[in-house]
């Protein structure tokens, strides 16, 4: 069988329709928000989830508990 190659002309194809740059510049794409140390005790299945999450995501495991928190606080705040 042969590969079916398409030529371009360099010219548009169809309607074009030109979008605005939506995107915030990279520097506040993530914006740090402020935060507060605390001690919290969690019980060790959890930590156990969370750590193992975070090794398969490669993320770190604090942080995923953080948002969800954040996440929690949001939906019922």
């Amino acid at each position: 069988m042969r590969k079916r190659t398409r030529s371009f002309s360099g010219q548009p194809i169809g309607k074009l329709l030109v979008v605005r740059d939506f995107l915030p510049p990279p520097e506040k794409l993530l914006q740090r928000e402020a935060r507060m140390k605390i001690t919290i005790t969690l019980d060790a299945a959890t930590v156990r989830f969370f750590k193992t999450v975070a090794v398969k995501m490669g993320l770190k495991y604090q942080r995923m508990i953080r948002e969800v928190l954040k996440g929690y606080a949001a939906r019922y705040a």
